[in-house]
């Protein structure tokens, strides 16, 4: 039995050397530099579909612009994002700030102060409740809405493109780019707080999460082969995961996701979807058997930068799907 040696990882000003060092060593470093030439195999192969699942707090915790980045370079053709993700992003695009805080310190004082504390970023409650009735103005000023999430927040990208032009989101990119973010729980989060207060203003409001499900999986249906990124997990994770299950019902060439990558701090052991590995995901047929995967043990705070800088350092172009 021949085995590869492991190769110490030199230090290096280019982060995509870095990485493809890494990919050689041991431990979640390898696996970090893994996911990198997975991420690359999935870009090269002109009949994948990738599925981008957005959970935690990333916007807030900075994670914006690599975002933008995934997409506008086309790195992901669709977007499952949480709700709030989504509505922090749009705080950013109407000039609503983060700000750098603490996690040790006295939370009572910061609520009589109107601060809200995701870990170590701060917020103004009244700020965010300014953007809660954006959200419910913009409801009014379409005389109310039916459809999908998706549809409903490309829309309201477009018009956070027209009313806030010199704003600058994931949400108004994705619109730009044609590319859909879906919000499987839209309700659970400052948009559906926004889209609550419309809608006791008399404005008819009904995103349709049933056709949510349907258009993402008929967008699984269409492609030859799909692949998926995870940051973190939680309901974007599984939503994605189920359309090769709500398929398979439909289609029976259907047979679980060609490629597969998650950068996750949960583990697998205490049965949550979040932590699942891909392996356990393959006996649901959620996951090929064949299916070319890495899963990464690492805050995405840390893991998205670097990969995504890795991505872009390395020349990682899209090539065009078939179908287009």
């Amino acid at each position: 039995m021949m085995l590869d040696p492991t190769t110490p990882v030199r230090p290096v000003s280019d982060v995509s050397a870095l990485l493809d060092g890494m990919s050689r060593t041991g431990f979640q470093g390898r696996k970090l530099g893994e996911s990198v030439e997975v991420w690359k195999d999935m870009l090269k192969d002109p009949q994948v579909t990738i599925l981008l699942g957005l959970s935690g707090a990333m916007i807030p915790a900075g994670m914006q612009e690599c975002l933008i980045e995934l997409v506008s370079r086309r790195y992901t053709d669709a977007i499952v994002s949480t709700g709030a993700n989504i509505f922090h992003d749009i705080c950013e695009h109407c000039g609503i700030r983060h700000y750098i805080g603490h996690h040790h310190v006295d939370d009572i004082e910061l609520f009589e102060k109107g601060i809200d504390r995701i870990y170590d970023v701060f917020a103004y409650e009244e700020q965010f409740r300014k953007v809660d009735n954006i959200i419910a103005e913009f409801a009014r000023s379409h005389g109310g809405f039916e459809g999908s999430s998706a549809s409903f927040i490309k829309v309201l990208g477009q018009w956070l493109i027209d009313t806030y032009p010199e704003g600058r989101s994931l949400t108004a990119t994705c619109a730009a780019s044609n590319v859909p973010i879906f919000i499987p729980a839209l309700c659970d989060s400052s948009i559906g707080i926004g889209l609550v207060i419309a809608r006791r203003q008399g404005i008819r409001i009904l995103v349709d999460q049933i056709r949510d499900a349907d258009e993402i999986t008929s967008l699984v249906e269409k492609t030859a082969k799909t692949g998926v990124v995870y940051i973190g997990g939680g309901v974007p994770k599984n939503f994605i995961q189920q359309t090769q299950v709500i398929a398979s019902i439909h289609k029976s060439d259907c047979s679980g996701h060609d490629y597969a990558i998650q950068y996750t701090t949960d583990t697998p052991h205490f049965g949550g979807l979040s932590g699942c590995t891909f392996e356990e995901a393959m006996s649901w047929g959620k996951e090929s058997c064949t299916c070319s995967n890495v899963q990464c043990f690492c805050d995405a705070t840390i893991a998205l930068p670097l990969v995504t800088s890795a991505l872009i350092g390395s020349g990682a172009v899209r090539e065009a799907k078939k179908s287009e």
